[in-house]
């Protein structure tokens, strides 16, 4: 997506024509429709703008796995089921988890919830690129926690996990 040849970065501020609701996957509270229309770039955040709606929750999305089963999910009242969280972090570390030196690089990000260390995997596609490039992230840091759809990988037992992603990284030091 362009906006007037700008394509859009992290803590772009954008104006999008969103329906009241969205699709019901029966899971997540948050969706909304896209509508026709025209999106806006109306300016830039800086990180302390964003930092107001950042949480340090005891446990990322849920519990202290790297995945929340469907089952779990439903299990919750419909307005609790989020499947995006705004995390502040002060011990964020990444591991190139590729099984060869052929292959390409695999970056996971190493983060606690509640007490725990759980690995995911990064979807954030300038991160990911900076990492390639040989960058050490700050550890004081701004995730965009997101979860897949629900699935369930051959020989899964019980119900269809949704796996947790960082999505966004906003380094703040």
């Amino acid at each position: 997506m362009h906006l007037g040849g700008h394509f859009p970065e992290i803590l772009d501020i954008i104006e999008i024509p969103l329906s009241d609701t969205g699709p019901d996957f029966e899971f997540e509270s948050e969706n909304r429709t896209i509508l026709k229309g025209e999106w806006n770039l109306a300016g830039k955040a800086t990180p302390q703008d964003v930092m107001k709606y950042a949480q340090r929750p005891r446990v990322i999305l849920h519990n202290h796995k790297k995945f929340c089963t469907l089952e779990e999910m439903q299990a919750k009242p419909f307005q609790e089921r989020i499947t995006l969280q705004l995390i502040h972090v002060r011990d964020f570390r990444v591991r190139d988890t590729r099984a060869n030196e052929t292959d390409k690089p695999s970056w996971k990000g190493l983060l606690r919830s509640a007490g725990r260390e759980i690995e995911v995997g990064i979807t954030d596609p300038v991160f990911f690129n900076k990492l390639n490039e040989g960058h050490e992230p700050s550890r004081n840091c701004l995730l965009t926690m997101s979860m897949t759809l629900p699935k369930a990988f051959d020989g899964w037992e019980g119900s269809p996990p949704c796996w947790k992603l960082i999505a966004g990284v906003i380094e703040l030091d």
